[in-house]
């Protein structure tokens, strides 16, 4: 396969044992004739509202060619569709890079009026890296308006040795009215770019297909002896858009689509031992440990160090290096110029100091095993943005490098690779992932391990004074553990200190009443990724509504701006949220004693299953309320059969937390006297 592991490509790509000239290209240059019914239509019944459809979809991908041929009809129904005619195309350039060639296209208005493209598109840089440059071909379809028909169509080509299996992605962000997807892949027989050069002439596929799409696979008869070639193809029609929901799983998991790759093994099993043996040895050798690695090991721990200690100090050292994947790669040319060579193993990562996430993922194994431990690198899938698919024969699914170390007879988990996450911890991202491990025997398909709830956790603190016009000023601390401080602190990586300033206070201007003025006093523990991290704010402004002699203040003021967590009544799909965790609030409103309560909410509790768990307690006394909201959700994923109670359960919740609290202004007391003499 075209990829080594640590790049990750998100393809498989073969090279031809048999070098041949590509046929001469040919193509078509006409455009489909709009019916009177596209010309007029004005929306699309299924999706009442859409700012566009897609009219007719095609890609044909023909191997003898080394080239996908992409053709796109689209109606604009809204303002917002026009965005439709901003149009970038990506490609890559580098070894097995793709380029993009014979674009065209054109706009057509609801009279029938044609107006070509004859524009030059321009080349955008999206990312660099040493082996790729990511760029996309960017360029607008002219005079696009409400009702216009976009139409363009382009090519995808690959070096004259090179083959691709395609991914057919079927369902969109748009309702797509007809669908048309081909392959005719190579007779040759083909060899993977990869150390092993395995032959392969055996194709597979992983399907998920709507019951309006039909999957059909054709053979021509053979010819000379030989077996004839073979046809994929999908027809498709009326597929809905992919859904849009609040909390979902990674809508990449759950489009329909068919994904093709080449593949020497006849079973599943095969294949992931084979390809798990192959990634395993490929990692070791890079991983060693050499000895510079055994020599900065002895540096950093003693021989009275416990497995933990030496452990912990490793894990330190490892955490003290940039990443680069929060910083950026260095070319080849400024680590020549540092007296730095190419990175071959982890004593070169050490002696750099610096690597990407996956490379200090296998530093710290390294160091590990230099410190006498058993350690093993997990390969595993970010299901920020995926979930694995065993059915799914093909090592690219797999994302991010992670490390597992038997420390004192028990196998624990470590995420070296992950800026700032705490030592014996996971980001999120990569718990309850689908994961390929080196194992004492060789390698192991796993679910990587769950974080409590009490892993994550968000403390936010607010103690105000109220004046006779209901203004308050005072303090608000937010402290935050685990996944939450960690997003906070590789935010940080990314600009500068006004900027995450900025970015802190903005997020607190948002869960506060409106017209509140918000200064932060200062940010405590931000680098120390084993402490929590505290940002400390003043503020001032209104907190209420006056009503005559009446001001109502919501209680939680962090509550004051929030919406419905699920808002439909029907849900689809899995409801997903990142992970398990636990928020708690405190909020001590002081006021003068010309104020009374005259109504208060009162405590409540709520439950839902044995996964979320809600409790709201209030107090008050002569000048003062008080609020401590805790919450906790302890599982992740709830099924659509289960989402009716969830939702009513967010509702009670929700209803609870926008009560308010009733301050009226008390009656003036005056001491009377009798006049004198009477």
């Amino acid at each position: 396969m075209k990829c080594t592991l640590s790049s990750r490509l998100l393809r498989t790509v073969l090279l031809a044992s048999l070098i041949s000239l590509a046929a001469p290209l040919a193509r078509a240059d006409q455009w489909t004739v709009p019916t009177k019914e596209e010309l007029s239509m004005t929306s699309q019944p299924e999706v009442p509202g859409a700012a566009a459809v897609y009219l007719f979809r095609e890609e044909k991908t023909e191997d003898d060619l080394h080239m996908f041929s992409i053709y796109i009809r689209l109606k604009v129904l809204t303002e917002k569709g026009k965005e439709y005619a901003n149009v970038e195309l990506p490609y890559s350039k580098g070894e097995g890079g793709i380029s993009v060639n014979d674009i065209a296209g054109r706009t057509i208005h609801p009279d029938g009026t044609a107006i070509p493209f004859s524009g030059k598109p321009y080349d955008k840089l999206i990312e660099k890296t040493k082996e790729m440059r990511h760029m996309a071909k960017v360029f607008t379809l002219p005079d696009v308006e409400v009702g216009s028909i976009i139409e363009y169509r382009y090519t995808r080509r690959m070096d004259d040795h090179w083959f691709m299996a395609p991914s057919w992605y079927i369902q969109s962000d748009l309702y797509t009215r007809k669908a048309h997807y081909m392959w005719k892949p190579t007779d040759k027989q083909l060899v993977s770019s990869d150390d092993r050069g395995q032959l392969t002439s055996s194709i597979a596929w992983f399907p998920v297909l709507p019951a309006t799409a039909e999957f059909k696979k054709t053979q021509l008869p053979g010819v000379g002896g030989n077996n004839g070639r073979y046809t994929f193809e999908v027809n498709a029609h009326d597929v809905p858009p992919a859904p849009e929901e609040e909390y979902m799983p990674p809508i990449t998991s759950l489009s329909f689509r068919v994904l093709f790759y080449y593949s020497p093994y006849r079973t599943a099993d095969e294949a992931w031992k084979s390809e798990g043996k192959h990634w395993s040895k490929l990692r070791d050798k890079f991983i060693g440990p050499g000895p510079g690695i055994r020599a900065a090991v002895q540096d950093l721990t003693t021989p009275t160090d416990t497995q933990d200690q030496k452990l912990r100090k490793i894990y330190a050292a490892v955490m003290k290096l940039e990443n680069t994947d929060f910083t950026r790669e260095h070319s080849d040319a400024e680590e020549k110029a540092q007296g730095l060579h190419e990175v071959r193993n982890t004593d070169d990562i050490w002696e750099h100091k610096r690597g990407n996430g996956d490379q200090l993922a296998t530093l710290f194994v390294a160091m590990a095993r230099a410190a006498g431990m058993k350690a093993y690198l997990s390969t595993v899938v970010s299901r920020d943005h995926n979930i694995f698919l065993a059915g799914y024969l093909n090592m690219s699914q797999f994302d991010d490098d992670i490390a597992i170390v038997n420390v004192d007879g028990k196998e624990q988990y470590f995420d070296p690779g992950s800026r700032y996450c705490p030592y014996q911890h996971l980001a999120w991202k990569h718990t309850m992932a689908g994961s390929l491990r080196q194992t004492d025997s060789g390698t192991a398909l796993i679910q990587t391990p769950r974080e409590p709830y009490t892993a994550s956790h968000v403390q936010r603190v607010a103690n105000l004074t109220m004046d006779q016009q209901g203004i308050v000023t005072g303090a608000i601390k937010m402290t935050y553990i685990g996944a939450p401080a960690m997003s906070w602190r590789q935010r940080s990586l990314t600009g500068d200190q006004t900027s995450l300033e900025r970015e802190l206070r903005v997020s607190l201007e948002h869960l506060l009443p409106q017209g509140m003025d918000v200064k932060l006093s200062s940010i405590e523990k931000l680098e120390d990724y084993e402490q929590p991290l505290s940002v400390n704010f003043y503020v001032k402004g209104p907190i209420g509504s006056s009503t005559g002699k009446r001001l109502l203040i919501t209680g939680d003021i962090f509550e004051t701006n929030s919406k419905p967590t699920f808002p439909h009544e029907k849900r689809e799909v899995a409801v997903y949220f990142h992970y398990p965790q636990v928020a708690q609030d405190a909020v001590r409103i002081n006021f003068p004693s010309t104020f009374k309560v005259e109504s208060l909410p009162t405590g409540d509790k709520q439950q839902f299953q044995n996964s979320a768990a809600y409790t709201l307690k209030t107090e008050s006394t002569p000048t003062s309320v008080t609020f401590r909201r805790d919450y906790t959700l302890g599982e992740i994923i709830f099924l659509p059969n289960e989402y009716f109670d969830l939702r009513t359960f967010y509702n009670k919740v929700e209803t609870k937390d926008q009560e308010s609290v009733v301050l009226t202004v008390a009656p003036t007391t005056t001491a009377s006297t009798s006049p004198a003499g009477k």
